[in-house]
């Protein structure tokens, strides 16, 4: 199947041969992606090509306390022509597991919320720890309002069935109780009795695979995974692992096969599918209103600052050449409506310069060097009057993507800006983009590896062989060259899963400065976790996901050189009581250039 490998990020083609399905009699809502960290061993790519293959017309994705995943599945699943249901797999600190399917918009924004709630306060109300999230029954109670709910069993059905009354009466709302084959000989008596404790309480069984991946010959790569979650090796995981591989996504005519004797379990599957009908196209971005002017739109705002700039960039006049482009900027920025995006980052510069003590030197890079609005904004310093600018290069009618500023500070004062983002639009407003930390190939050798039971000896030497980074391969013949023997049958198993292994995200981590803001809570959007530095928290998405749903961020960058020159300028204004800013330090000086010939 043609796919596109990227810089990590891999993607279905756009002209891959998938056809729309008719709606299946089951839909499979128990799958978790890679992005259940650890835990599941396929991606976005596989499990929604695979899931068209098999003539799913829809799948749910419900990752582990998660919605890392979900834009990925939501892009990858509209090219293979499958419906993605948008969910997560709730686990409470109680020990139940619960599938979670919003039906509408307003209900995601619950979900969304409930997460972020559980990722950055701890039990006590206290900062969350990184990575950590914390979700009581209770929690969930307040936040199930449109929500479908799935509680999973564990094997031990004496205590669900003990436990169950809890949830049943904390979660009036809930239908289901997942029943999924297992494979160890007493699966019908088993969801028999499932069918029976859940009818007791006034609830139906539904049917799943607890999907973990997309074909049984990743379930090694799945056992890996669990003991580098779990600090074991294979030898001594032991009941660690899955018994058996067929925690794959299964075809929906198999699937009804399985549950021939209970096909209201099948018939609940479509049900829940057809009444969940939010998708991430619902999500509306709206920027943020705190930067208008009162009586005035954002657009009036933002010209009337801009010819304030031009006067002050231009004390000798304005020339009609500047004031047609800076027409010609308005009339893009006006039809585009994005004038609050310009008002933001103008805010953001305003007060390093303004009201930051001593101000914070600052300067904005990138495509915006074309743009004669950020010029006379103070965002840039590219005069375009005395440079050929191309506004195209930074925004143009044509391309379908929102701008991109990026703006540098003085590295070392970078934090008082981004605490100016937090205390100006609150933390449920407000959130770093993250990074996804994927594993790399030294990383992948080194990890599976050692679950694989291999001597640090041996392990230091497979990843000697890579060279380069993510790119690089582990090659074959630099194993030779290493010494390794490749006629070893479980050497050979180890380099295929490393080279397997390569590309799936390990964590996430907070972006170097991609701000995301919005007018609504950005937790309704998506969940906000906190970082491992104090007072730093960041959504649950990466820059890539941001561009695909077409979500504006402020890039607050940091730049080691700006700290030298803005001290550079503190010592001319102290011996030389001359006040320089970028902008008005003279080109081509002819003493700058001899004293570094000298």
């Amino acid at each position: 199947m043609p796919q596109q490998e990227g810089h990590k990020r891999r993607t279905l083609e756009g002209d891959d041969p998938f056809r729309q399905h008719p709606p299946s009699p089951f839909v499979e809502l128990g799958l978790a992606s890679c992005f259940s960290f650890l835990r599941a061993a396929s991606d976005a790519v596989d499990l929604t090509a695979t899931a068209n293959l098999l003539g799913y017309d829809a799948i749910g994705i419900a990752d582990h306390n998660t919605l890392a995943g979900v834009v990925r599945v939501h892009t990858e699943a509209k090219k293979a022509k499958v419906r993605p249901l948008i969910g997560c797999r709730l686990v409470l600190m109680c020990g139940a597991g619960i599938l979670a399917y919003p039906r509408d918009r307003d209900a995601y924004a619950r979900l969304s919320t409930l997460l972020s709630k559980g990722k950055m306060t701890d039990i006590d109300g206290g900062w969350q720890e990184k990575g950590e999230t914390h979700l009581t029954l209770e929690m969930l109670a307040e936040q199930a309002q449109g929500l479908e709910l799935i509680v999973m069993p564990p094997e031990a059905l004496d205590v669900f069935e003990a436990g169950l009354p809890r949830l049943t009466k904390a979660l009036p709302g809930m239908r289901y109780v997942g029943a999924a084959y297992l494979y160890r000989g007493d699966d019908v008596a088993r969801i028999a009795r499932l069918d029976r404790i859940a009818q007791a309480h006034g609830l139906g069984i539904l049917a799943t695979n607890d999907v973990l991946y997309h074909r049984p010959h990743r379930r090694p790569l799945q056992d890996v995974m669990t003991c580098i979650r779990e600090g074991k090796t294979i030898e001594t995981a032991g009941f660690l692992l899955e018994p058996n591989a067929e925690r794959y996504l299964k075809s929906p005519q198999e699937m009804c096969r399985l549950f021939a004797d209970w096909p209201h379990a099948i018939r609940a599957t479509r049900a829940v599918a057809d009444a969940c009908r939010f998708s991430l196209d619902d999500l509306k971005y709206e920027y943020p209103h705190e930067i208008e002017a009162e009586g005035r739109t954002a657009q009036e705002e933002l010209e009337r600052l801009t010819w304030e700039g031009a006067a002050r960039r231009y004390p000798q006049g304005v020339s009609d050449r500047i004031r047609g482009i800076i027409e010609k900027e308005f009339a893009l920025i006006r039809s585009k409506k994005i004038a609050r995006y310009f008002l933001t980052i103008n805010d953001i510069v305003r007060f390093a310069r303004e009201e930051a003590h001593p101000p914070i030197l600052c300067q904005g890079r990138g495509s915006a060097a074309n743009s004669a609005v950020c010029f006379c904004l103070g965002i840039t310093s590219v005069d375009p009057e005395e440079h050929d600018v191309l506004f195209e290069r930074f925004l143009s009618e044509e391309r379908d993507e929102p701008p991109d500023i990026d703006v540098d500070f003085e590295h070392e004062r970078r934090e008082e800006v981004i605490q100016y983002m937090y205390a100006k639009y609150g933390r449920a407003r407000a959130g770093l983009c993250a990074t996804v930390i994927h594993y790399r190939p030294r990383s992948a050798i080194r990890e599976v590896g050692k679950a694989m039971g291999l001597s640090e000896d041996v392990t230091s030497k497979l990843a000697g062989t890579v060279w380069g980074s993510f790119e690089a391969n582990v090659g074959d013949k630099r194993v030779q060259e290493a010494g390794m023997d490749l006629n070893d049958p479980y050497l050979r198993k180890v380099l295929h899963l490393a080279r397997e292994m390569t590309g799936m995200p390990r964590h996430l981590s907070q972006h170097v400065g991609g701000f995301i803001l919005t007018e609504r809570p950005l937790t309704e959007m998506v969940p906000i976790g906190n970082g491992a530095m104090p007072e730093r928290s960041f959504i649950e998405w990466d820059k890539d996901d941001i561009d695909a749903l077409g979500i504006f961020k402020v890039d607050i960058l940091a730049l080691g050189m700006l700290t030298c020159i803005a001290k550079g300028f503190d010592l001319l204004r102290a011996h030389y009581r001359e006040d320089y800013e970028l902008a008005t330090v003279p080109n081509e000086d002819p003493a700058t250039y001899d004293m570094l010939c000298a």
